[in-house]
């Protein structure tokens, strides 16, 4: 991998076409890029050789399929030594989607999807504040989301 490659302006074009449909052909790619398809297939591999691209994923609708709750979990933690441990407890629990260190008030600060309140209360008083380390949580339930998105590519 070369840590040193820059995207010029034909890989921007790419990023942005890509970002907002991941599963667009790399034809059609290729005639809004007005370049050729192999040019274009080049392109993708070095931006994932380069883990520019890192992959791509179908997206499901939680809600469709029973799951009603999003919610954000700040975990205060005893000693920050216990960062690891934590962690590898965190990753057990299939509901928390997203896990982030951070800095600020909170050690961790975690994504959880649930089917609704009383599954995620179960979570948090039966598998997070269990866990070794951990201090004590602080809960907030999201009530919608407006924006996700990928970063612009500018």
């Amino acid at each position: 991998m070369d840590l040193k490659y820059q995207i010029d302006e034909l890989d921007k074009k790419i990023l942005t076409i890509v970002a907002k449909n991941a599963r667009v052909p790399y034809l059609e790619v290729a005639r809004e890029c007005n370049v050729s398809g192999a040019a274009i297939h080049q392109r993708m591999q070095r931006l994932f050789d380069n883990g520019i691209i890192k992959g791509s994923e179908l997206i499901i609708d939680t809600k469709k399929i029973g799951y009603t709750t999003c919610s954000f979990v700040g975990v205060y933690l005893e000693k920050a030594a216990l960062y690891k441990d934590v962690m590898n407890c965190l990753e057990k629990i299939p509901e928390i989607v997203e896990c982030h260190y951070t800095t600020g008030a909170y050690s961790i600060f975690v994504k959880i999807i649930t089917r609704d309140n009383d599954h995620l209360k179960e979570i948090i008083a039966d598998k997070l504040q269990v866990i070794t380390g951990i201090e004590r949580t602080e809960s907030f339930i999201s009530l919608e989301e407006r924006i996700k998105r990928q970063v612009p590519i500018l």
